[in-house]
């Protein structure tokens, strides 16, 4: 896979305040990466460094195996701070105002406004628009001149669950079209349900980075309950794929090793004598993953 975008140590000071502290990160063709972290945790400032916009302390940063800025800058479609746009002109209006001052994507302004789903709303006052409206008009500039790259930061920021959902829903289709999006966000949630990969930030550092997958993968757990809870714990100390056992209360939780799956628990406990009133895996999040991370840095 071609690498995207390579950073080395790259590090940013406001005064005495340590932004972004010594990171680095190799993002290749493709990847949904998310930034993860608390407000204040660096990640804006960081988006602010890779589009040149903020001048870095130390460190360094390569776009496309090399190519100067100049040209790194016009294969890369960005949303860094709230978008603006006149509010009495309308979508079409804007747009050619876009394409005109990047000097390209005029005749892609019907085909991004379908694509963004404002194809009938093109000729209505950007003032009339709702907050996701808004927010998907800006995905549409970034998508004037096709870049193979897009920065998108805190995209949902602000918006009622309906525009998370449109907002969330476009990335997925435009990631499914192969192009690498950069997707800083502080919701758990959307990294999860958007990102292939990701990194967290605390305090401008680096402190996890990893697959989504793999995240939410890490904690295999089931759910256990019988009639009978004191003997059902003292088989569950008998079954060689367990790592570890929770009381609590009314279930137990148990987590087991990699390649042990729920059936074979159940035929176990069945061999016993043991008969369940309730089975069930538990599926971790990356918000569990995330506090326990941020709890294990902060130690």
């Amino acid at each position: 896979m071609k690498t995207i975008l390579k950073i080395n140590n790259l590090t940013k000071h406001f005064g005495k305040l340590i932004a972004v502290n010594d990171l680095s990160l190799e993002i290749v063709e493709g990847m949904v990466y998310g930034i993860l972290g608390p407000n204040g945790s660096g990640k804006t400032t960081t988006l602010g460094m890779l589009l040149d916009v903020i001048r870095p302390t130390s460190g360094s940063y390569q776009w496309f195996n090399g190519k100067s800025k100049k040209e790194s800058r016009k294969r890369i479609g960005s949303i860094l701070e709230t978008p603006a746009f006149y509010p009495y002109l309308s979508a079409v209006e804007n747009l050619n105002i876009v394409a005109a001052i990047k000097g390209k994507g005029k005749n892609n302004i019907d085909q991004v406004l379908r694509q963004v789903g404002l194809y009938g709303r093109k000729k209505d006052p950007y003032k009339t628009y709702s907050l996701g409206m808004k927010q998907r008009l800006a995905i549409a500039s970034t998508l004037l001149a096709d870049p193979p790259v897009m920065i998108l930061d805190e995209p949902t920021n602000g918006l009622d669950p309906q525009g998370i959902a449109e907002v969330r829903e476009l990335v997925i289709r435009v990631a499914a079209q192969g192009k690498t999006i950069l997707f800083a966000s502080h919701i758990l949630d959307e990294v999860q349900k958007i990102c292939s990969h990701f990194t967290v930030l605390n305090f401008g550092k680096k402190i996890y980075e990893g697959t989504v997958e793999d995240a939410m993968n890490q904690s295999h757990k089931v759910e256990l309950a019988s009639g009978d809870k004191g003997r059902l714990k003292a088989a569950l100390q008998e079954f060689r794929g367990l790592i570890n056992l929770e009381d609590l209360g009314d279930m137990i939780c148990v987590k087991m090793e990699e390649g042990i799956g729920c059936g074979d628990l159940n035929r176990f406990l069945i061999d016993k004598g043991i008969v369940l009133t309730h089975l069930a895996k538990q599926k971790s999040s990356l918000e569990q993953k995330f506090i326990k991370i941020l709890e294990e840095s902060n130690d």
